[in-house]
Order: C-alpha cells, then sequence, then structure tokens
C-alpha cells in the first residue's frame, strides 16, 4: 500500500512538472527542443495521411450505404463484434413491389408482363450491388481502418511517450540551467573587509551545495536525454512506415476502382437487356392494348401511348391497306420485314430529328443511333408507329420513336 501511495505521489509529480513546463513554454517562459526538420516532416505527413484517411472512409461509407441509420447499426454491430445481419437492398425491395404488383394486375396483362421484366432487372441490380459493396468494404474499407484502428493508434501513442520524454528533458534543462545559476552566485568571493566571517563560511558550504546539485542535474539530463534519444528514433521508424501505408492504400485504391467498374459495367448490361426487351415488346404491348380497348364505347386516353403521339408529329402520310405489293413502296415493308437497301425516302414527308438517347440496333433492319445526333426521318405506309425509317449518310434503318425528338 505504501508502495503504490509513493509511485502515485510520483506520478503526480511528474504530470505536474510536466504541465508546468508545457504551461511555460506556451507562454514563452521556457525553452523547447527543436525536432529536426526531417522529423517535423515526417509527423506533418503522418498528419495529413490520418485526416484524409479518415474523410476518405467516411464518405465511402456514405457512398455505400446513404442511410445514417443503416450506418450507426452497422457501426454497432462491429462493435460488439456480432455479424450484421443481411439487409435488402432498394433494388431488391423494388423488383419485390414490382412483382407483387404484377400479381395483382395479372401477370399475362401488358403491364404485369412489363413490371415483371422490370423487377427481374431491378433484383439484378440489387444483387450487384450487394456483391460491390461487400467487395468494397473487403478491399477498401477494411485496410483503411485497420490503419487507423491499429497503425495510427501505435504511432499516436508513441508520439504521446516521445512528448512526455521532450517535457522531461527540457525540465532537466531548466533544473540544470539554474543549478548552474545558483552555484556561480555562491562561489562569487566575499569581501572580507566588510562581511564577517562566518558568513563567508555560509557562502562556501552553499557553494558545495549548488555544485551538487549540478552534478545531480546534470546525470539526470543524460539519463533523460538518452531516453529520448531512444523514444525519438521509436517514433521516427514508426513515421517513416508511412510509406509503405500509401503503397498498400494505392493497391487497395486500384482494386475499389476494378470493383466498382465491374458493378458499373454489370448495371450497363443488365439495363441494355431490359431496354431491348421494352424495344421488341413494345409494339405487341401497345397494339394489344389498342385492340384490346376497340371494342369499347370510349377510345383510349391520348396520353396512353406517347410514341403513338410522337408519330402523330410527322407529317401526314397516306395510310392503304396492307396488300402483297403497294405502289413505290417494297413489298418486304407491306409484309412486315424491312430491307434497308430497299428503301427510298418519299418526294415529301421527311423532316430532321435529334437523337435524345444512344441506342444499339437488335439486327440489320435497324439503324445504330449516337446521343444529340441529327438524322433524316420518315414513315412509310404499314410501318408500326412507333418505329421510323432513320437515314444517316449512306446508312439507313429502323429507329424508335421514342430516342427522337422531332424538329420542325
Amino acid at each position: 500500500m505504501d508502495f503504490n501511495v509513493k509511485k502515485l505521489a510520483s506520478d503526480a509529480g511528474v504530470f505536474f512538472s510536466r504541465a508546468m513546463q508545457f504551461t511555460e513554454e506556451k507562454l514563452g517562459q521556457a525553452e523547447k527542443t527543436e525536432l529536426d526538420a526531417h522529423f517535423e516532416n515526417l509527423l506533418a505527413r503522418a498528419d495529413c495521411t490520418k485526416n484524409w484517411t479518415e474523410k476518405i472512409l467516411r464518405q465511402t461509407e456514405v457512398l455505400l450505404q446513404p442511410n445514417p441509420s443503416a450506418r450507426v447499426e452497422e457501426f454497432l454491430y462491429e462493435k460488439l463484434d456480432r455479424k450484421v445481419p443481411s439487409r435488402v437492398t432498394n433494388g431488391e425491395l423494388l423488383a419485390q413491389y414490382m412483382t407483387e404488383a404484377a400479381n395483382d394486375f395479372g401477370p399475362g396483362t401488358p403491364y404485369g408482363k412489363t413490371l415483371i421484366k422490370v423487377g427481374e432487372t431491378q433484383r439484378r441490380l440489387g444483387a450487384a450491388e450487394r456483391d460491390f459493396i461487400h467487395s468494397a468494404s473487403i478491399t477498401f474499407l477494411t485496410p483503411l481502418r485497420n490503419f487507423l484502428e491499429g497503425d495510427w493508434r501505435t504511432i499516436a501513442k508513441e508520439r504521446r511517450i516521445l512528448q512526455n520524454r521532450r517535457l522531461d528533458l527540457d525540465a532537466c534543462k531548466a533544473r540544470l540551467k539554474k543549478a548552474k545559476a545558483a552555484e556561480a552566485k555562491a562561489a562569487a568571493v566575499p569581501d572580507f573587509q566588510e562581511t564577517r566571517p562566518r558568513n563567508y563560511v555560509l557562502s562556501a558550504s552553499a557553494s558545495a551545495l549548488w555544485s551538487d546539485e549540478v552534478e545531480k542535474a546534470e546525470h539526470e539530463l543524460r539519463l533523460t536525454q538518452t531516453e529520448f534519444d531512444r523514444q525519438a528514433e521509436v517514433t521516427r521508424l514508426l513515421l517513416e512506415g508511412i510509406s509503405s501505408t500509401h503503397v498498400n492504400h494505392l493497391r487497395c485504391l486500384h482494386e475499389f476502382v476494378e470493383s466498382q467498374t465491374n458493378y458499373y459495367a454489370q448495371c450497363y448490361q443488365y439495363m441494355l437487356d431490359l431496354q431491348k426487351q421494352l424495344g421488341s415488346s413494345k409494339g405487341e404491348i401497345f397494339s394489344g392494348t389498342f385492340v384490346g380497348n376497340a371494342d369499347s364505347t370510349s377510345p383510349p386516353p391520348a396520353a396512353a401511348s406517347p410514341p403513338a403521339v410522337a408519330a402523330a408529329t410527322l407529317p401526314a402520310v397516306p395510310t392503304i391497306p396492307v396488300v402483297p405489293t403497294i405502289v413505290g413502296v417494297p413489298s418486304t415493308v407491306a409484309e412486315g420485314v424491312l430491307n434497308p437497301n430497299e428503301v427510298k425516302p418519299p418526294a415529301s414527308g421527311t423532316r430532321k430529328a435529334r437523337v435524345l438517347y444512344d441506342y444499339e440496333a437488335a439486327d440489320s433492319t435497324e439503324l445504330a443511333l449516337l446521343a444529340d445526333e441529327m438524322i433524316t426521318v420518315y414513315s412509310l405506309p404499314g410501318m408500326d408507329p412507333d418505329w421510323l425509317i432513320g437515314e444517316r449518310g449512306n446508312q439507313k434503318g429502323k429507329v424508335p420513336v421514342t430516342y427522337l425528338e422531332l424538329l420542325s
């Protein structure tokens, strides 16, 4: 018990001594041991690495999980060392709603069929997002978090020890300086004509005491200097290890970009497949809708088929019954099969159109489109109203109306 009390008192004395030294340095009343320029650069580089790693880590977590409540939940599970429960992604939840809606509306109806197709694509997008989040967490977030919670904590701990060693060293320097000043003052030769012999004896005794105090302070200074140098070397080695940390984080960054590239490539391919499915079935869906409504007493609303409305803005072309042979129109068009080489633009009725989105041709009868390009379009008798003939130089083929902005 006595040992613990003594140790506690000693630690308290050291603490107050360091606090006093630190305060005097801040007030400019005490000298401070400066580190060399290389060491200061290592410290600044380490602080910069720590600060930016924290920011990048937090923002990447926001990117992967925008929901703050979900992030807090995952953080708690991680701190409790428990497995994070599987969470449904937004895409998978949307796919579930679309599938349930299709079952209520009727999976055989045009709307129900489209809901099922879009829902399946959303499910695949959600699964791809889940895989990307898992991959990014392992290859990118985990190394950053390990640095902050492992290497950086070690560096911060050793830096605190170095700071204490420096304060102890500066305190020893201050004590030695004071002891030498007192020794010099006590060693001054007194004036025997004006000073009594007894005062001279006291002065000589004080000089000897201060000489012992100087030797003690010098011994403590040597020990403290040795400890400071040893701690400075340990801290320097840890700070120089920041370079290898940068190399490791660079490799992780490449892996993160690779995972993100694969994720977006998957999403793009899924959406292209869905676009082709919807494009191929669009004419059938709308034609089926119009046929189903043909017997109704009220005509279908004008907004029910945007492609039909867009097609209606073209110059009127006389519509004639589809027969095996139509004057001026290739038989392949009248039969529903387009051969671009046989198609000739009408004498009138062509107009310019601006492409809104990229479009990949499904077969040789279609014309691939690039966003923002200008093409010439026209319609032919017997064509699906959702499609037009597009021309770009010597190239021609069918193009979907919904991808165009018709110009006057």
